[in-house]
C-alpha cells in the first residue's frame, strides 16, 4: 500500500498529473505534502488545480517548467525549504508535450523541442530532486525497495515500446515515441546508478487515456479515473524486484 509522506507531480494542471494530485491527497493516509507543479499555475488552464488546492492544504501549488532548469532549481529550493529537513518520497515525472506529425513531415524543431521536455526535462528535475530522495530513503525504517520509501516514477508510453508501437496506426507522432524510448532508458540508468542508494526507479505506461492528448489520437478507452486510480495501487506493490522496469498502470510489464 502506498504510504507517503512527500510526493510532486510535474505537469500537475491537467489530466493525469492533476488526477494523481487529487488522488493522492483523497487518500486516508494521504501525504502531509504534495506538491504540483506545472508552466503557468495563474493561468486558466490550472483553475481546477487551485481549487483542489483550496480544498486540501497538503497541496502545495509550485511554478515549474521542466524544458526550464532555473525554473527547476527555483522550485526544489521551495520544496527543500518546505520540507524543512526531511526527504521526498516520491517523484512522478508527469509532465510532457506532443507535437503530431507524420514521419515524412517531422521537423527537427519539433523533435528537440518534444524531447527537452519529456526526456531532458525529466533527467534534470530528477537530478534537482535526487538529494531529496536520497534523505528520504536514508532516514526510512523500510528495508529495500519501494515507492512509500523513495521512488522515481517516469510516466511513459507503450506508443515509445520498440517491441509494440501502440497505436502506431492512429497517429506516428515520431517525437513523443522517440521521447518516450529514450525515457525509458534514462529510467533503466537511472535504476543502476541510484541502485545503492535505495531508489526505486520505474517507467510507467497509464494506457491510453482520455486526456486531451489521449484522445487526439482517436478514442481513448480508459478513464483518467481508472488509470491514476490503478496506478497508485501498482505503485504501492513495487518493490526492488521492479526496480528498473517498464509497467503498465495494473502492474503488468510492458515490452521494450
Amino acid at each position: 500500500m502506498l504510504n507517503v509522506r512527500s510526493a510532486l507531480v510535474t505537469g500537475s494542471n491537467r489530466g493525469i498529473g492533476l488526477e494523481l494530485v487529487r488522488q493522492l491527497v483523497g487518500k486516508n493516509n494521504g501525504p502531509e505534502w504534495v506538491f504540483a507543479t506545472c508552466r503557468d499555475p495563474e493561468g486558466p488552464r490550472a483553475q481546477d488545480l487551485k481549487n483542489l488546492a483550496a480544498k486540501y492544504r497538503s497541496v502545495k501549488i509550485l511554478p515549474m517548467d521542466t524544458s526550464d532548469p532555473s525554473s527547476i532549481k527555483t522550485a526544489a529550493a521551495k520544496v527543500t525549504e518546505k520540507l524543512q529537513g526531511a526527504g521526498l518520497n516520491l517523484l512522478i515525472n508527469n509532465a510532457a508535450i506532443v507535437r503530431p506529425n507524420t514521419l515524412e513531415l517531422e521537423t527537427a524543431e519539433d523533435m528537440a523541442e518534444v524531447y527537452k521536455t519529456n526526456l531532458i526535462g525529466s533527467m534534470v528535475v530528477t537530478q534537482a530532486f535526487l538529494p531529496l530522495l536520497r534523505k528520504a530513503s536514508q532516514e526510512s525504517p523500510q528495508k529495500g525497495m519501494s515507492c512509500s520509501k523513495a521512488a522515481i516514477v517516469n510516466v511513459s508510453s507503450e506508443a515509445g515500446s520498440i517491441t509494440s508501437l501502440l497505436a502506431w496506426e492512429h497517429g506516428h507522432v515520431i517525437n513523443y515515441r522517440c521521447s518516450k524510448a529514450a525515457l525509458n532508458m534514462l529510467t533503466r540508468c537511472q535504476s543502476l546508478g541510484f541502485a545503492e542508494d535505495e531508489i526505486l526507479c520505474i517507467a510507467l505506461h497509464p494506457g491510453w487515456v482520455q486526456t486531451d492528448m489521449g484522445n487526439a489520437a482517436g478514442p481513448a478507452p480508459l478513464t483518467v479515473d481508472a488509470s491514476v486510480g490503478a496506478a497508485l495501487n501498482t505503485l504501492g506493490r513495487l518493490t526492488e524486484k521492479d526496480n528498473g522496469t517498464f509497467v503498465n498502470w495494473e502492474g503488468a510489464a510492458v515490452p521494450w
